[in-house]
C-alpha cells in the first residue's frame, strides 16, 4: 500500500472514531527535490477563496520561501511567498500583492488569505488579526487543471525546482475554501474553535502525495 494512501486511510479513521489529531509536514533541509502534492476534494475554478495554514520556519531574511503553490501548465495560478525583505505574498497569473506584517519565525504563525474577484478585496491575516484590505485582480479568474505543491515552486508543471526557493520548516492545518470566510470565523479557527472545514482542501481528510524527505508528525489532542 503507498505511503499517501496509509496517511489517508490514517486521517478518515480519525475523523470517524472523533479523536482531534493535528498533521504536520517537517521539511527539514533545504533541497529541490521534497515536496508534497494536495489533491483538492474540488477543481480549483475559482473567482474568491480562503487559504488557511499553520506555519513556522527559522528561514527569516535569508531568501525568497515558497508557502503555497498552484500550477496549471502555463501559469502560476496561484502561488504564496514570504519575500525576501519578509513581505508575505500572494501572486494570481502575474503581479503579485504584497503586505507588510511581522516576520514568520521558528513559533508557529496561523495565516489566512482572503481574495473575492468581485470586488479584488485581497486581505491577509496573521493569528487572527487582518490586514488593511487591498483591490487586486477585480475580475479575475483561477483556472482549474493544475497541480497544489507544498514546499516548491515549479516554474513548469510539477518541475524544475529551485533549493534556493524551497521551504524548510514546519506546515500544518491547510485548508481552502471557495468564498471568504468571515473575520470572526477566521479569528475562530486561529484559537482551536472547530469551524467548518475548507471544501477544496480539508486538512483532516485532503490526500497527500509525499516526495523525498519530508516527515509526517502526528500530535493527538
Amino acid at each position: 500500500m503507498g505511503r499517501s494512501l496509509i496517511l489517508f486511510l490514517v486521517a478518515i479513521s480519525m475523523v470517524l472514531a472523533g479523536s482531534v489529531t493535528i498533521k504536520t509536514l517537517v521539511f527539514p533541509s533545504e533541497t529541490a527535490s521534497d515536496y508534497v502534492e494536495m489533491v483538492p476534494l474540488k477543481p480549483l475554478r475559482l473567482t474568491a477563496f480562503t487559504l488557511c495554514m499553520r506555519v513556522a520556519t527559522e528561514l527569516s531574511g535569508e531568501r525568497e520561501v515558497i508557502l503555497f503553490a498552484y500550477r496549471t501548465g502555463d501559469y502560476d495560478e496561484l502561488n504564496v511567498w514570504r519575500e525576501l525583505d519578509g513581505r508575505l505574498s500572494f501572486y494570481l497569473s502575474g503581479d503579485g500583492v504584497l503586505f507588510q506584517v511581522p516576520q514568520l519565525g521558528a513559533l508557529q504563525t496561523h495565516l489566512c488569505i482572503t481574495w473575492d474577484s468581485s470586488s479584488g478585496a485581497a486581505a491577509l491575516f496573521m493569528d487572527g488579526r487582518k490586514s488593511l484590505t487591498k483591490i487586486y485582480k477585480k475580475g479575475h479568474t483561477i483556472r482549474s487543471g493544475g497541480k497544489v505543491i507544498i514546499g516548491q515552486d515549479p516554474d513548469v508543471y510539477v518541475g524544475d525546482f529551485d533549493a534556493k526557493q524551497s521551504f524548510v520548516g514546519e506546515i500544518s492545518d491547510i485548508n481552502m475554501w471557495d468564498s471568504v470566510l468571515s473575520q470572526s470565523v477566521i479569528q475562530d479557527m486561529f484559537s482551536g474553535k472547530r469551524v467548518q472545514r475548507g471544501n477544496i482542501f480539508d486538512w483532516e481528510t485532503t490526500q497527500l502525495k509525499l516526495n523525498g524527505e519530508v516527515e509526517v508528525v502526528h500530535t493527538e489532542l
